[in-house]
């Protein structure tokens, strides 16, 4: 490898770095959080129709999700019981979707101020080669996202 191969690989890490930080560090300004505490989520019907670790990643990533939404939206501390009955992943190694996406998609039911809605939301999920390897990182990924997905969709919905 030349020394000109890495100073470049050097320099468009170090652009990656600093166009990603003040980004994230500003979000994280913006949104702050409601606790965590005023938002139940209830993945018992997930356990049952996926199991582990599935049940569980919902459990860490939804609750955080949705606070974050909440306070994105300015209504920061409404509490929030949410049910998640499927987590449906596509295919690790592409579909018909664009670009040869599989969909992903979480589907429940939401109550705020008494009024329970159903929602299903959706993502896609574009397979890497690392993913065959590294499985569950990329489903525990894939979860996570949907989990931003949901709680974007629970912050909008009125």
């Amino acid at each position: 490898m030349s020394a000109f191969e890495l100073t470049r690989r050097a320099a468009l890490v170090a652009y990656v770095a600093l166009a990603v930080s003040p980004a994230a560090a500003g979000r994280r300004a913006l949104a702050t959080p409601a606790p965590v505490g005023r938002i139940r989520v209830d993945v018992t019907p997930v356990l049952e129709n996926s199991g582990e670790p599935t049940a569980n990643w919902v459990a860490q990533t939804l609750p955080p999700a949705i606070s974050e939404a909440l306070a994105a939206a300015g209504r920061s501390g409404t509490p929030v019981s949410v049910r998640i009955d499927y987590v449906m992943l596509g295919s690790n190694s592409g579909g018909t979707g664009p670009a040869g996406s599989s969909p992903d998609q979480m589907v429940g039911v939401y109550t705020i101020g008494g009024v329970e809605r159903p929602l299903r939301a959706s993502t896609w999920y574009y397979p890497m080669a690392v993913d065959n390897v590294m499985i569950e990182q990329s489903n525990y990924d894939r979860v996570a996202q949907l989990s931003q997905a949901f709680a974007y969709w629970v912050a909008r919905e009125q």
